[in-house]
């Protein structure tokens, strides 16, 4: 947790991943962000995984570090209020991420008749308005079927939802970057975000989009080989499976050196008119010649004794491990500063993430938990709308607001 956002009080009113994901980063940089749910939960309040207890792990995940309003969105009135939170008054305040269509009683033309400055940022599945999530979209685009082993035709999808993830990024610079363009100029405005054009967008800017308008046709699908360069997994005598990239100069030499596989190497080169000490192409257009050398290399070494070799001279490699496994591994979990043991709503106590960046400058401040369905509403409803006890009581009564 840092403090670049403190000040700023960001609503959210989303459910699944991209959207609270947006909320999350701006939270774990200061911000106030303000969750509304309907009473009950959303529809990513019981998501999977779970606790012992039945609590949803990913929700708390998502929604670490926010505060929690119960509302009826079904009843006018319930919905009034969550139109009024968005745009609720405020230098800071009128910042609105959600994942509601683009019609409907949360549509920016209500926002801005409420505040005239006011500032949403919508995610969306595709552009249309059409339902779409992350791996419908995934699909489409035509990712699955690049990967997977070439002698297995079915696609492949992959259980990380990078699209989701973009665009929670995403969206969360676009809220930073509007309400800066708002303190110049004094206009708000409405961004849309679908994870359609993001997923176009980020496979056209690395060239894959260009590579077939070239005529090389579909990227064929290769199994653990890196698309243009030199990297694959290999295994080792001990049957150690290791991940291992070659992209620049010093990557590719240390490995020949580790391996002894320099002459092999140079009569490759030698028999085909080719130089691979500097391009990464080049190692990857030959790879058929390259590949049975370093499989046997890596088949005549223990991995304990590769390891401190690959460290010494530069290799780029990775092992092969489970999460659970991952979870000891102190460069990613066990003792890394980003993360705080918490207890969460679940009544669980693990390692939670703080912001993923580092400011060596700031002084970086534990985790906050997720809050309880609907723990601040009575809070927020006095704060941010100035509504009074006895108003709030009647809201209670009518069962038009909840708390936890």
């Amino acid at each position: 947790m840092y403090d670049l956002l403190k000040g700023l009080t960001v609503v959210e009113g989303s459910a699944f991943i991209a959207g609270p994901t947006c909320g999350l980063y701006l939270a774990q940089l200061g911000a106030e962000v303000i969750r509304f749910d309907n009473i009950g939960g959303g529809p990513d309040f019981r998501r999977w995984p779970l606790a012992p207890n039945g609590s949803s792990l990913y929700w708390e995940g998502l929604n670490k570090g926010k505060k929690s309003v119960a509302l009826d969105l079904s009843h006018p009135e319930g919905r009034e209020l969550a139109q009024r939170l968005a745009a609720a008054p405020g230098e800071d305040g009128g910042l609105f991420v959600t994942n509601f269509p683009v019609e409907g009683f949360l549509a920016y033309d209500r926002l801005k008749a409420i505040r005239e400055d006011m500032i949403c940022v919508r995610v969306m599945g595709w552009a249309d308005g059409g339902p779409g999530v992350d791996y419908t979209i995934n699909s489409a685009v035509g990712v699955p079927l690049m990967t997977g082993h070439p002698d297995d035709p079915r696609p492949v999808n992959h259980v990380l939802p990078a699209w989701d993830l973009l665009t929670g990024a995403y969206a969360a610079f676009n809220m930073v970057a509007a309400l800066l363009a708002r303190m110049r100029t004094g206009q708000g405005r409405e961004i849309r975000i679908p994870l359609s054009d993001v997923a176009a967008s980020a496979l056209a800017n690395m060239g894959m989009t260009a590579e077939i308008l070239a005529g090389e046709g579909e990227r064929p699908r290769q199994g653990n080989t890196l698309f243009g360069a030199f990297g694959r997994d290999f295994v080792t005598r001990d049957g150690q499976r290791l991940m291992v990239v070659a992209i620049t100069p010093r990557q590719w030499t240390g490995l020949i050196e580790v391996l002894g596989v320099g002459e092999a190497v140079a009569a490759v080169e030698a028999a085909r008119g080719a130089d691979f000490s500097k391009d990464e192409g080049v190692r990857f257009a030959h790879a058929d010649a390259l590949m049975p050398i370093f499989e046997a290399g890596f088949a005549r070494a223990q991995a304990a004794d590769l390891i401190p070799r690959f460290e010494q001279l530069g290799v780029c490699w990775g092992p092969y491990q489970t999460l659970r496994q991952a979870l000891e591994d102190p460069r990613l979990f066990k003792g890394n500063p980003i993360f705080s043991d918490l207890t969460q709503v679940s009544g669980q106590t693990y390692p939670v993430p703080g912001y993923a960046a580092t400011l060596p400058q700031d002084v970086r401040a534990p985790a906050r938990p997720a809050a309880r369905l609907g723990q601040h509403t009575e809070e927020v409803l006095a704060e941010r709308l100035g509504l009074v006890a006895g108003e709030i009581a009647r809201l209670h009564d009518a069962g038009i607001v909840a708390s936890a």
